[in-house]
Formats: structure tokens, C-alpha cells, sequence
């Protein structure tokens, strides 16, 4: 107890030089967290961006519940090219460390919805097997053919519950949304999960000299205590013209979502660099325009270690300053925002984000600390002391 209270004693005087000198000059402290906040929101909400992209892009991959996800080898981990034959489907079933499995469809239709004719992707899976929604927020899962589950993000577009999306040229395969889910949709496009065989109908419809409708992906569930990459691994050892992934290798793998992902890097690169830049121009010309100050204060008997713990206080203030009003921002264009392309700061982003920041601010400052801590009390007797 009476260490921590040494302690505190002991910052006393950092932190009430450094206050002192953040009240004497708000300005220029202010001026430094704006150009920090603003720099901290454009990194916010890229990244809020970039995670609404990939959930528009394969949310609906990442929010059903088979853990393994067995493609088409042919198809490169892309699921509109995925073709997988019943036999294989059954030979996927027979792998030791498979609890369930179930064929999965996927196909995107032209259907009526809302009196209008919209693309939709639909996903058919076989109810109460693995593939099914996980994020559901309002109503039911499907419990027989003819019922399905959209996204909650499509739900002005017509496919509330109770709405009817109708497949086939002849508007003969109807699906009645009975539940809205989280982050379903998939390629950008409104999405819909329903039963298999609803799923089968409608490509019937659409192409009725086909003499099978075949799986595009088969779902997976391990069985109890069996890890999903061994399990995928032992899909791709046992079973001849197959590409087993689990659901986040599935969803990593996605057509466009590397290079998304790394066309944002870019600019996050970018921006950090930015800050590390500013702070560190910031409180070297501070440090030397102080640099007089500084002296005498060493002169008078102030520690450096004092001296260059207020610059980092004053760094480290700043910048949380500059963070808060950032996610402020970025919070604030959650509000604004057009619903159908909602901007959630995600916390654990912030706190990420603010981290590196943070960590950045801090060796920027560096520098200064150093500049600050080789001052010596005889240099103020120096005519140029200040100057140099």
C-alpha cells in the first residue's frame, strides 16, 4: 500500500507539469487530438467497412452451422462454381470424425419479391441437419418445404415474415419467410435459406431438363471431441475429387476477400504511418521550442526523468483524446447511416485500433524524451541555450 502511495507521489510532479502546460496551450493540443481523432476515424471506419464488406460478401458462409465445409475440387473455394455428385455426398458421410452431413445448395434466382423481380441467393440445406442459419433475430427456422429464413437487412425489399418469395419462370415455387437472421447475405445479393429439396424445386423450375440437381457444397458437423481441421483434412486424404475446408478457411478463401482485405491493409498501413509521423513532428518541435524552459528547469533542480515523463503524458493524453473522438465519430456515422449499409464500431475494433495507436504515439515521442532527457542544468548559462 505504502509503495503504490510512493508512486502516485513520485508522478505528482510529472502530472502537474504536463497539465499545466496542456492548459496553457490548448490549442495546440487540441488542434494535435483533432488531427489524431480524425485519423483514428478514418482507420475506425475503414475497418467497420471492410467487416460489413466481407459480411455482405460471405456472411452467409460464416452464419450457418456445418464447421466443414466440402467444395467441388474443381471449384476453387468458390461456391457459385462448386459441384459435388450424390455418390460423393455419401462418401464425404462415411469419413470417420463425421457426425452429420448433409448436401447444401446454392444458386442465385430471378424472383418475385415485394411484386418486383429481384436476384436472390438462395441456400437450400436439409432441415435439422447441419447448414442451417445461427444467427437467427426474429421468428423461426424453416420446419418444412416451403418456409425459409432471409436477412433482416432485406427486410424493405420484401422479405419480412410472412412475405413470399416466389422461384421458376412461372412464379411456382414459393417461399414464405417465417425468421430473420444476422449477416446472411452472400455475393452482395438479398439471401434465403430454405429446405433442400425447396431449393431443388426451384432449380427444377428454372431448368427442368436436368436430370438431377446436384449439391454445390456438402455440410459437415464433426462428431463430439473431433477438431474441424483434422476432420477436413482426413475429407481431403479419404475422399477423391473434393476440397474440405473449415468454415473459417472457407470464408478466408472466398473469391475477392484476400484482395479486399489487403487493398484495405494499404490504407490502414498508410494512416498508421501518418500517426506515428505527426505525433513525432509534434512533440519534437514542441521539445525544442521548450527546449529554453526545459534547461532552466534543470537548472532549478527539476529531474529529467520528470521533464521527459510529461512529454509522454502529454503524448499519451493527446492521444486517447484523439481516439475518444474518433469512435465518437465513427459512432455518430452509425447513427447516420443508410440502414441497409449499417457502420457498427465493433468495441474490440476500437480497442485494437486505439492499442496501436496508441503504442505508435508513444515510440514517436521517443525522440523528444531523449532530446529532453540530454539537457543538462550548466547549459542554461549557454547563450544559444534553446537555440540549438
Amino acid at each position: 500500500m505504502s509503495s503504490n502511495l510512493d508512486s502516485l507521489h513520485a508522478l505528482r510532479p510529472t502530472l502537474g507539469l504536463a497539465f499545466r502546460e496542456m492548459r496553457r496551450a490548448r490549442l495546440r493540443f487540441g488542434l494535435l487530438a483533432g488531427a489524431l481523432g480524425l485519423l483514428a476515424f478514418l482507420v475506425l471506419f475503414q475497418q467497420t467497412l471492410l467487416t460489413s464488406l466481407l459480411g455482405y460478401f460471405t456472411g452467409a458462409l460464416e452464419s450457418q452451422s456445418a464447421e466443414v465445409l466440402v467444395y467441388g475440387e474443381e471449384a476453387r473455394t468458390s461456391v457459385e462454381a462448386s459441384v459435388v455428385l450424390p455418390d460423393t455426398v455419401e462418401e464425404v458421410a462415411g469419413v470417420e470424425g463425421v457426425g452429420a452431413s448433409a448436401p447444401l445448395g446454392e444458386n442465385t434466382f430471378t424472383a418475385q419479391v415485394g411484386g418486383s423481380l429481384e436476384d436472390v441467393v438462395v441456400f437450400g440445406y436439409e432441415l435439422g441437419g447441419p447448414g442451417a442459419p445461427t444467427t437467427l433475430v426474429e421468428g423461426r427456422l424453416p420446419e418444412r418445404d416451403g418456409e425459409g429464413v432471409a436477412s433482416d437487412l432485406d427486410v424493405d425489399l420484401g422479405l419480412d415474415i410472412g412475405d413470399v418469395v416466389a422461384l421458376g419462370p412461372d412464379e411456382d415455387v414459393p417461399i414464405e419467410i417465417v425468421g430473420l437472421a444476422a449477416d446472411l447475405r452472400f455475393s452482395v445479393e438479398p439471401t434465403v435459406f430454405t429446405s433442400f429439396a425447396t431449393f431443388a424445386a426451384g432449380r427444377e423450375a428454372v431448368n427442368p431438363d436436368a436430370p438431377f440437381v446436384p449439391a454445390s457444397l456438402v455440410a459437415v458437423a464433426p462428431a463430439d471431441g473431433v477438431d474441424p481441421a483434422e476432420l477436413a483434412d482426413r475429407i481431403n486424404a479419404e475422399v477423391d475429387g473434393v476440397e474440405a475446408l473449415t468454415r473459417a478457411d472457407a470464408v478466408a478463401q472466398a473469391p475477392g476477400v484476400a484482395e479486399t482485405s489487403q487493398s484495405f491493409s494499404i490504407v490502414f498501413l498508410l494512416a498508421y504511418v501518418v500517426v506515428a509521423i505527426v505525433t513525432g513532428f509534434f512533440f519534437l518541435i514542441l521539445t525544442i521550442q521548450k527546449q529554453q524552459a526545459f534547461t532552466l528547469l534543470r537548472a532549478i533542480g527539476a529531474d529529467g526523468g520528470v521533464l521527459a515523463g510529461a512529454v509522454m503524458v502529454q503524448a499519451l493524453v493527446v492521444t486517447l483524446v484523439g481516439i475518444l473522438l474518433g469512435a465518437g465519430a465513427t459512432a455518430l456515422v452509425a447513427v447516420l447511416v443508410d440502414d441497409d449499409f449499417a457502420q457498427v464500431p465493433d468495441p474490440r475494433t476500437v480497442l485494437t485500433t486505439g492499442t496501436v495507436i496508441i503504442v505508435l504515439a508513444a515510440l514517436a515521442a521517443l525522440p523528444s524524451l531523449r532530446r529532453v532527457r540530454r539537457l543538462e542544468p550548466a547549459d542554461a548559462a549557454q547563450p544559444s541555450a534553446g537555440l540549438t
